[in-house]
């Protein structure tokens, strides 16, 4: 017979697992990102777009005045810092496996609308992350059918 603490354990570490499970299989292939920021007169951001090859992305970048700068992996789009009035759209796709760096600098006296539709591959670093997850459940199982072989003092 089970005890009571067994059971409780079983469950949690099952419902860990479960967890890590479905991160690690929703984690596979290509993740798109909606983007839709607003950047004030004067700001600056960049962006650095993780992708395989064959992964397509666009972006509209709409505001008085811009300047933008644009590299992609291998032979892909590469802009030089060029400044830009209204609006701009930036359709391209990954020719290599690799990051695309992006960087916006607003120089209007408006605001500056970046909307962009990007498909990422995950950072590979959570693939362990996940695997961490799941032991941790693994782990918790195993303790708790500690407590059907034997009791330790003071449980």
């Amino acid at each position: 017979m089970m005890s009571k603490r067994t059971i409780i354990g079983l469950i949690v570490g099952s419902a860990i697992i479960a967890i890590g499970i479905y991160s690690l299989i929703s984690d596979i292939g290509f993740q798109t990102v909606d983007v839709n920021e607003t950047f004030g007169v004067g700001e600056s951001t960049s962006y650095q777009i993780r992708a395989n090859s064959g992964a397509t992305q666009t972006m509209t970048i709409s505001g008085e005045k811009f300047d933008l700068k644009l590299s992609s992996p291998g032979d892909g789009l590469q802009l030089p810092n060029t400044s830009y009035t209204d609006e701009t759209t930036l359709n391209w796709i990954h020719l290599e496996d690799g990051v695309t760096m992006i960087k916006l600098q607003n120089t209007g006296s408006t605001d500056l609308q970046v909307d962009a539709s990007l498909n990422v591959t995950v950072d590979p670093i959570l693939f362990t992350y996940h695997l961490v997850v799941i032991t941790a459940g693994v782990v918790i199982i195993g303790f708790s059918m500690g407590f059907t072989l034997r009791k330790p003092k003071g449980f």
